[in-house]
Parts: C-alpha cells; sequence; structure tokens
C-alpha cells in the first residue's frame, strides 16, 4: 500500500508540487507569506514606519516586490516579520525592466524625481532597500498614507 499521510487516487511521482491548491481566495500567491497585511485603498493602513528608517545617505524603505503584476502598486501590503512594504509592478524581472518600474514608481508615490530613488540592495532579490533621497522620513511616510 502506500506510505502513511499519502492520499489514494493520487498517482506516484507526478512532479514537483507546485502550490497552486494553496493560493489565497485573492488569487495573490504573496498573501500566503506569513507576516503579509495586504491592504487595498480605504482600508486601514497598517504601522509601516518599521520599514523606513532615516540613515546618513537618505530615506531607506524597506520593500518586498511582486514583478510581472497585472497593475502597478505601492504600497501594497506590509510584512510585518520582515518589516517591509509591499510593491507590485507589471514589468518583468527580467534585465532590470522590474528595478527601473520600481524606481518609477516609488518616485511617482513619493513626489520626487526618479534621479533621488535608487536601489540600495537587492537588485536581483524580491527584497530590496531603496534609497530616497531630498525628502525626510515623516514626509516618506506622510506620502504613504501613515503618520508615525
Amino acid at each position: 500500500m502506500g506510505q502513511p499521510g499519502c492520499e489514494t487516487g493520487k498517482s506516484p511521482g507526478k512532479g514537483l508540487n507546485t502550490g497552486e491548491e494553496r493560493q489565497h481566495a485573492t488569487g495573490d500567491p504573496c498573501a500566503l507569506l506569513p507576516g503579509n497585511i495586504p491592504f487595498k485603498n480605504g482600508d486601514a493602513m497598517p504601522d509601516i514606519s518599521g520599514a523606513v528608517s532615516e540613515e546618513r545617505q537618505g530615506i531607506v524603505i524597506a520593500l518586498e516586490v511582486t514583478a510581472g503584476t497585472k497593475e502597478a502598486s505601492f504600497p501594497a501590503g506590509y510584512n510585518e516579520w520582515r518589516r517591509s512594504i509591499g510593491c507590485r509592478v507589471p514589468a518583468p524581472a527580467i534585465e532590470g525592466r522590474a528595478n527601473k518600474a520600481i524606481i518609477r514608481l516609488v518616485a511617482e508615490k513619493l513626489g520626487v524625481p526618479s534621479s533621488a530613488v535608487s536601489i540600495l540592495s537587492g537588485a536581483v532579490s524580491s527584497q530590496k532597500r531603496v534609497l530616497v533621497t531630498g525628502i525626510g522620513r515623516q514626509q516618506v511616510l506622510d506620502r504613504l498614507g501613515m503618520s508615525a
């Protein structure tokens, strides 16, 4: 017979578990990550101030990026465990396209020129630290809809 815990009726060696059956009701696989707090316009904004820090060079924002989405969105949730703000961009994570889209989106949301935003770390990761110059921490929080 089969091994303990295995369901009958499934063929062994069918392939890798893609996790499709575990997707969140919204269809967003990132919604399953521990600590994620999704929010939409009109929802109460969680305290995202832990993702925004002031450093010598300027303001650093911790982002958790999802590339290849249908629509651009920033802020697009908050991960309490990682202390990072969600950022979704339609551009694919190929040849730096998503990074360029992130820079444009963050600059637009914060009302600063794109030249004031740069990727400090995580250029090839979904976890990024973005540097914003020419604006204070409180201004960033205010423009993201969060007053500390």
